[in-house]
């Protein structure tokens, strides 16, 4: 299992393949987990979602951006699917990984896109989570979230379960509105947790943890397990539903997701969109080998 999870994990960070993949269209059985290539077969999928009480994130897909052209481009699609959100009245909000906006290039350039971007979804009370990358990312990531929610209050970042700081960096952003994840990159033992059950253990404490500050809390994560135990804790700590949302990747666990909404917790669905699906494709296959199926399946069937 760990070798096959290493293998995705490398394949993700292939830019030849990255490359290739963007010719390719939606292949490998990427297009169950992938909402489309644009922004208008995007939108169908989230009016979907929410048309059964299910909000949106969406995630407008690239990485291994070394460029300011291809950043700047990355930057002006997102504003576009920004304007795409309020167009078309729909409940969403942006994930967007700096990498695909330049922090690789210039971490000042970054920032200033990142700015352009704050502000038109601020234009229209949209919220932007920065999702978090790799370890070699997490500071920069962190030193530029506080550097913009000084003027822009409407962005959040994402707290990975699996790394030693994260309880630290927990308590350091109480006021900010946080996701929550066990975490999808190959980190080296000296920064992050490598058994799942000390993952599993530490995911949880840093949910009920968070869960006691008055923050807005994502919980995204498919394991019914988690789900079940947070559950049973926000009943007996009354704890408002209001303060808290599940989360979900596109196309996973859909009947979940379903009931989870039906039940009345408040829920958003990761709609990842874009011609760069492969890096994304390549994590998911990562985080869940028994999706290697689907992947077969499509070669199979072509």
């Amino acid at each position: 299992m760990g070798v096959t999870r290493d293998f995705f994990i490398a394949l993700s960070k292939n830019q030849l393949l990255n490359t290739g993949a963007k010719k390719w269209g939606l292949k490998l059985g990427a297009g169950k987990v992938v909402a489309g290539t644009d922004i208008d077969s995007m939108m169908k999928s989230v009016k979907e979602l929410n048309s059964m009480g299910i909000s949106a994130t969406i995630d407008n897909l690239g990485e291994f951006v070394y460029s300011r052209e291809e950043a700047t481009a990355a930057k002006e699609n997102i504003l576009h699917t920004i304007e795409a959100i309020q167009a078309n009245g729909v409940n969403a909000h942006m994930s967007i990984k700096l990498t695909q906006i330049g922090l690789d290039v210039d971490y000042e350039f970054c920032l200033q896109n990142m700015r352009e971007i704050a502000q038109a979804a601020a234009n229209y009370d949209i919220f932007i989570n920065l999702d978090m990358e790799d370890y070699a990312h997490l500071q920069q990531t962190l030193d530029l979230l506080l550097e913009l929610r000084k003027d822009y209050p409407n962005i959040g970042t994402v707290i990975q379960a699996y790394l030693y700081r994260s309880e630290k960096d927990l308590d350091r952003l109480q006021d900010v509105r946080l996701r929550l994840v066990k975490g999808a990159y190959k980190e080296i033992p000296d920064v992050s947790l490598q058994s799942k059950q000390d993952i599993d253990d530490n995911y949880l404490k840093l949910i009920k943890l968070r869960l006691q500050g008055k923050a807005f809390t994502s919980i995204a994560t498919h394991d019914h397990h988690i789900i079940n135990d947070v559950k049973k804790f926000v009943e007996e700590n009354d704890i408002p539903r209001d303060r808290f949302e599940f989360q979900m990747l596109y196309g996973f666990r859909t009947e979940m997701q379903k009931e989870l909404a039906d039940e009345g917790y408040a829920f958003t669905t990761y709609v990842p969109f874009g011609e760069d699906w492969y890096g994304y494709y390549m994590r998911r296959l990562a985080e869940r080998p028994q999706n290697i199926n689907l992947a077969l399946r499509s070669m199979v069937s072509k």
